[in-house]
């Protein structure tokens, strides 16, 4: 959080009536505890956000989807036609993690074409993204699962988010960090000097919590080193259920498939998120998989992460070290030891 930043306030008491208002004009997503689990769901009208809680999955799916409709076909009709989805309205995340406002980061320029790996553009994608406003919480506390600064990130991180609302006794301090952002706040009164400087405070207890973060300027170049040490990858993968949990909560994992599904000559086309860690993922219609084991399929997707994607993309992982591939894992396999024995074994070769 900045001292030089606008800053605004709300308290807990006037929070759900606020955002009862700015659900007015679109859909605002917070986090909802269902069962076991704190999930992003569209707000009803009177609740109040679960904030107390850090969400088990990220909030990608609200500008990703799991499963979306890119267009509808019919063939039959008199006039075969194809139909688009409809525009996307507006939409505010509340109260998602800086990591997961971070993880935005790593889909934007391989959807947005600025990359250096090609210069497509995702429609789909790039609607969503502009409609969607950014209110990342600051995290209270770290989990021992949490990682985000060792790739650059930290619990109270403005990175990718249009307001970062920091908890204190009396309520939030919202930081204001774009115009969507001011645009948002404007109805809310300023913070008083007390209030920010809680907020200055509450973060920065925060962040000297977390454990000091590992060196990773080496880890590119030593994965890529043991692409082909298959013992390596054995070793590593040895408990990996292959499973998907970890992609499926990952905020930076943005694969899909697309399927037609069709009744007859009429149907839609859907795009889905898909899993690098199934079988069926790289699986071609000559019936040869090139990852055909566990371990080329935990190679590829670390790989990915911590040296392909840095290649094209000027050095930047595409992890946000949120951690939830590591506290869902059914098997408790932790990408930051996969990442750091590369890194020695690299050393020793």
């Amino acid at each position: 959080m900045s001292a030089d930043t606008v800053k605004k306030f709300i308290s807990f008491d006037a929070l759900p009536g606020f955002l009862a208002r700015v659900a007015e004009t679109g859909t605002v997503y917070a986090p909802r505890r269902e069962g076991g689990a704190v999930v992003y769901r569209p707000l009803k009208p009177g609740d109040a956000p679960e904030l107390g809680a850090r969400p088990t999955e990220s909030c990608k799916h609200v500008v990703f989807p799991r499963s979306e409709t890119l267009f509808s076909f019919d063939l039959k009709a008199e006039r075969p036609a194809l139909t688009e989805s409809p525009e996307p309205g507006p939409a505010v995340v509340f109260g998602a993690l800086s990591c997961d406002a971070r993880g935005f980061l790593a889909f934007d320029p391989v959807y947005n074409g600025s990359g250096t790996g090609g210069s497509a553009r995702d429609t789909y994608y790039l609607r969503r993204r502009s409609r969607t406003l950014l209110v990342v919480k600051a995290c209270k506390s770290a989990l021992n699962t949490c990682f985000c600064n060792w790739v650059g990130g930290g619990p109270a991180s403005p990175q990718g988010a249009d307001v970062l609302a920091v908890e204190t006794e009396q309520g939030l301090v919202l930081d204001i960090l774009s115009e969507q952002g001011a645009a948002f706040a404007e109805s809310l009164p300023a913070a008083s000097e007390a209030q920010a400087g809680a907020a200055l405070a509450a973060v920065k207890a925060v962040e000297d919590s977390l454990p000091g973060a590992a060196e990773l300027s080496a880890a590119p170049a030593a994965l890529a080193s043991l692409f082909s040490s298959a013992e390596f990858w054995k070793n590593e993968s040895a408990h990996c259920l292959y499973c998907g949990a970890c992609t499926y909560l990952c905020p930076t994992c943005y694969c899909f498939n697309i399927t037609d599904e069709s009744d007859g000559l009429s149907g839609v086309r859907l795009r889905s998120w898909d899993n690098c860690m199934s079988p069926l993922f790289t699986l071609e219609a000559s019936g040869h998989n090139p990852r055909p084991n566990k371990a080329d399929r935990l190679k590829n997707r670390v790989g990915h992460k911590f040296s392909y994607y840095p290649s094209l993309h000027a050095g930047r992982f595409s992890c946000c070290g949120c951690g939830r591939c590591i506290k869902s894992c059914p098997s408790s396999v932790d990408i930051r030891k996969i990442v750091l024995d590369a890194v020695k074994e690299a050393a020793n070769v």
